[in-house]
């Protein structure tokens, strides 16, 4: 039996569809299903049941005692978030019940971290495990501390012998696919421009402010939520391999690139417009991230990662431009 937290969301309800189309067990989500958009999340996958995020811990300890394998993608994922309380309470707290559950029940435990753990990138994109190094890092906003807090807290609870038998956290970059719709304004910027060319024909990106880069040409390193998904089956294939672990592509590209993609797979000319990049966010803008991802690749995973135009031609067109955007 398998457990997914937050899997009516974008990428849990991602990984909720292969596991029922792979696993061959039985899926159990745990989520707050408020939306008609998270409804449709699910509602093409037989999914075991859900479970409210406050009956979770009771349900492990009743039903869903014979979980093997929690996939914690659940969290408070604002980027906006400031009760600190609400950020530790949901992103830490919990999470560290559910590693003991998982250590004590001899379950595996697969989560989400995250690349905003690295704030602006100053310090590299290096997913060194050590308790030091990860400290080191200085996140721009509250999630992203809240997530370190975790990464540190899973390594030295590890080291001190309290562990799931298999664990793995994940560093998402940034992540596009279908499904992200109940996201509202931190959904990617791939569905975004792809609405704003289906409405006016043009795409706006941020005008750099920096010397060094071109309007357009911020980079960062977008992968397909479907690459994200077979870097978790793939974990869940190889229980021997543990770790904190990078999930991006490795390549930074650039917002224009991704325009053009956009473009291209409509079929229509490239026409972008260049706006200011509002002062609220200019002290802290990313002009670049990009995943090192070798500590994954000498894990064991091979595959190939899904390239941007390759990736967003199939967002856009089996998933936007059809009548049924959901996976």
């Amino acid at each position: 039996m398998i457990l997914v937290t937050g899997g009516a969301g974008f990428i849990g309800s991602n990984l909720v569809a292969a596991l029922i189309e792979r696993a061959g067990s039985p899926v159990h989500v745990c989520d707050i299903v408020d939306s008609d958009e998270k409804r449709r999340n699910l509602e093409k996958h037989d999914i075991a049941g859900v479970i409210a995020p406050e009956d979770m811990l009771g349900w492990l300890d009743g039903e869903g005692a014979a979980t093997e394998t929690i996939f914690h993608l659940g969290a408070i994922s604002s980027t906006t978030e400031r009760d600190p309380v609400t950020l530790l309470d949901n992103n830490v707290t919990l999470s560290t019940a559910l590693w003991r559950w998982c250590a004590a029940q001899n379950a595996r435990f697969i989560y989400a971290s995250s690349a905003a753990t690295y704030g602006d990138g100053e310090k590299g994109f290096d997913d060194d495990p050590d308790p030091l190094a990860l400290a080191a890092l200085e996140p721009l906003n509250g999630y992203g501390q809240s997530k370190q807090l975790f990464d540190i807290d899973a390594v030295l609870m590890a080291r001190m012998g309290c562990h799931p038998p298999q664990w793995a956290g994940l560093k998402f970059f940034n992540v596009y696919g279908p499904n992200e719709y109940h996201k509202g304004g931190q959904r990617s910027v791939a569905v975004q421009i792809y609405e704003q060319i289906r409405d006016t024909g043009r795409a706006r990106l941020f005008r750099s402010h920096h010397p060094d880069y071109e309007d357009g040409g911020q980079l960062r390193d977008f992968i397909w939520v479907g690459d994200c998904v077979e870097v978790m089956l793939w974990l869940y294939t190889n229980p021997a391999v543990s770790g904190i672990f990078n999930c991006g592509t490795g390549e930074a590209r650039s917002f224009a690139d991704l325009a053009r993609a956009c473009f291209a797979a409509m079929d229509r000319e490239s026409a972008i417009d260049f706006i200011d990049t509002p002062k609220s966010l200019r002290e802290h803008y990313q002009y670049f991230t990009e995943a090192r991802m070798e500590r994954l690749r000498n894990a064991g995973y091979d595959r190939p990662f899904t390239t941007l135009e390759d990736g967003v031609a199939e967002y856009i067109g089996n998933f936007l431009a059809t009548n049924d955007g959901y996976r």
